[in-house]
């Protein structure tokens, strides 16, 4: 049996529902490549999920994804952030057959997108290295937040049922 400390997060300022999720271009990395993506470009096509997650690897990483895609999220577009690299997400969309449901990564390794949304947190206090909080945002084609969850300790993870209606009420 995994054992491990649950941590309390701080309060965290992150877009809410209404607001207007921050706009950001990084590498969007899928089964065959990787190349810079506007978050904006991906809403302009649909719906978006927005979906902060550790770092590659992590074990809430792997569940995360195991139960998106046993979900029905219909025609929203489903794109993962952390701060693994390209190289790590490419591995990890491949393994984890993440391409297949049409799933992409966007790489931000220096962890500016989550400090942007108000989410980053320091990674297991070590000095300078951080990460998002797990986190979730369905955008509409403006980037307006139709549903947030922002986790307040580590581990979390979002009540996928809440996920899914919201996807379906979009």
């Amino acid at each position: 049996m995994m054992e491990f400390d649950v941590v309390d997060l701080p309060e965290a300022d992150y877009p809410d529902v209404g607001e207007t999720a921050p706009d950001f271009t990084r590498p969007l990395v899928n089964g065959e490549f990787w190349e810079d993506a506007a978050l904006s470009d991906l809403t302009d096509e649909g719906p978006v999920l927005l979906v902060f997650h550790p770092m590659d690897g992590a074990f809430p990483t792997t569940y995360v994804w195991q139960e998106l895609m046993e979900r029905d999220l219909g025609d929203v577009s489903v794109v993962g952030l952390s701060i693994s690299t390209p190289y790590e997400h490419k591995t990890t969309v491949e393994e984890r057959g993440l391409d297949d449901a049409g799933y992409r990564l966007f790489s931000d390794p220096q962890n500016g997108v989550a400090e942007a949304y108000g989410i980053s947190h320091d990674l297991d206090g070590m000095t300078g290295v951080s990460e998002p909080r797990p986190a979730l945002f369905l955008l509409d084609s403006d980037r307006t937040v139709a549903y947030a969850w922002v986790a307040d300790e580590w581990p979390a993870f979002p009540e996928y049922d809440d996920v899914e209606r919201a996807v379906a009420e979009l």
